[in-house]
């Protein structure tokens, strides 16, 4: 009956779902890490092969989506998404090369001020790029680096603690980086809360949406976030080395004098090519663009974004509430004695996914993991014993958590 009187029910058939040898279709539960490729990326990319095919380097400016503006026609979807101006997004290079090239800008350590407050979970890709930023203004990570952590036998992190020690640590701080939800528990933050206690103690404040961007209700703007960075092949369905995004509040955008590493995509459009030897940034995000875009990489995010910009993120944040919480009560009827959620239970605290862990360890998480590979579930193991489930709202069905449930509890 829920997927009866689903709004969103069609979408589903607008994505290609995987199957196997017998043409059966997998549950694919794992959006969290690759989202499924939208029919209409084939006639995106065609496109691009049809213009360099038959207008070689006149495809810069010819055809319906010319090269030289192609990230331009990005813009306003992916602002959409994450809650921001157009100014203040633009499409660029992979997550972590956009978050060295914000800390080059908004990491600016002085005497007094010069710790990095992340999350001792923090994804490692994180980890080395803020440890390698410290290391790089002649710090040590051993006092430069501010780690925050759960309380003992705790999973996740409770937000009065985080907030505390913002508050006690904020005037050491120059720069606090968190995810807007944590890879390994699920865990969503409260970014509006963390960036107001920040800006209170004088910290720049940034997140990494690598998880949140398509998944959340995000009001970056509105929020005052300093900047923000994320990834497209998740919930953005943008494929494998899909280009990545940057916000940066519209409060920076004619700060040109904030130190960046430049190149020519950055550059004042209207005197790009006429080649000056002085670097001039655009305004907004775009000024901290370095080469021109990768075309192939973003047809596939523009085939995405036009199905998010028809299905409104509203209505899939809804949607993935129900999902989310069916999934969450299955689990907790069928399953509670073996397994335990570590991912929190309240709505505005999770996004589409649920980490799971077992209590009994005869049943090793990761053999449990292969069975249900072996039953045609596609879910994400994470060492060292987390089992990732994430029902995503554009393409997954209420039928399919049902199974689900049912064939972890057989398994179990």
């Amino acid at each position: 009956m829920l997927d009866e009187i689903d709004p969103l029910s069609l979408y589903r058939n607008r994505f290609h779902v995987p199957e196997n040898t017998d043409n059966q279709e997998y549950i694919y539960l794992c959006g969290n890490s690759l989202g499924l490729q939208p029919k209409s990326v084939r006639s995106f990319i065609d496109e691009v092969l049809a213009s360099w095919e038959k207008n070689a380097v006149e495809g810069h400016f010819s055809g319906s989506h010319p090269w030289f503006a192609y990230h331009e026609f990005l813009t306003e979807k992916l602002a959409q998404i994450v809650g921001a101006l157009p100014i203040e997004v633009v499409a660029m290079n992979s997550l972590t090369i956009n978050l060295h090239l914000m800390m080059v800008s908004f990491y600016r350590p002085t005497s007094n001020r010069y710790k990095i407050l992340i999350e001792q979970q923090a994804f490692p890709s994180d980890q080395y790029a803020v440890k390698s930023q410290i290391k790089f203004h002649g710090l040590d990570p051993q006092n430069a680096l501010v780690e925050a952590y759960p309380r003992e036998n705790e999973s996740i992190l409770r937000t009065e603690d985080l907030l505390e020690l913002i508050d006690r640590d904020g005037d050491e701080i120059a720069l606090i980086l968190l995810p807007g939800v944590q890879y390994y528990t699920g865990q969503a933050f409260d970014l509006a809360k963390i960036t107001l206690a920040g800006h209170k103690k004088g910290c720049i404040v940034g997140f990494d949406l690598a998880h949140a961007a398509g998944n959340l209700l995000l009001e970056l703007h509105d929020w005052n976030v300093d900047f923000a960075v994320w990834c497209s092949y998740k919930y953005l369905n943008a494929g494998p080395g899909a280009v990545a995004g940057c916000f940066v509040h519209e409060r920076h955008s004619r700060e040109h004098d904030l130190p960046r590493f430049a190149g020519w995509w950055g550059h004042n459009k209207n005197t790009r090519f006429k080649m000056p030897q002085q670097f001039s940034s655009m305004e907004g995000a775009e000024g901290w663009q370095v080469s021109n875009p990768p075309i192939f990489a973003m047809a596939p995010l523009l085939a995405s974004l036009e199905i998010f910009s028809n299905a409104k993120m509203d209505v899939l944040r809804k949607k993935s509430t129900k999902l989310t919480g069916f999934l969450d009560y299955l689990l907790r009827e069928q399953c509670d004695d073996q397994i335990s959620i570590i991912t929190p239970s309240r709505i505005e605290e999770r996004g589409s996914q649920l980490s799971l862990t077992l209590r009994k360890q005869q049943n090793p998480g990761k053999y449990v993991q292969d069975k249900l590979t072996d039953a045609g579930i596609v879910c994400d193991w994470r060492e060292p014993n987390v089992i990732r489930v994430s029902p995503v709202p554009l393409y997954n069905t209420f039928s399919e958590v049902f199974k689900f449930v049912n064939i972890l509890h057989s398994i179990l």
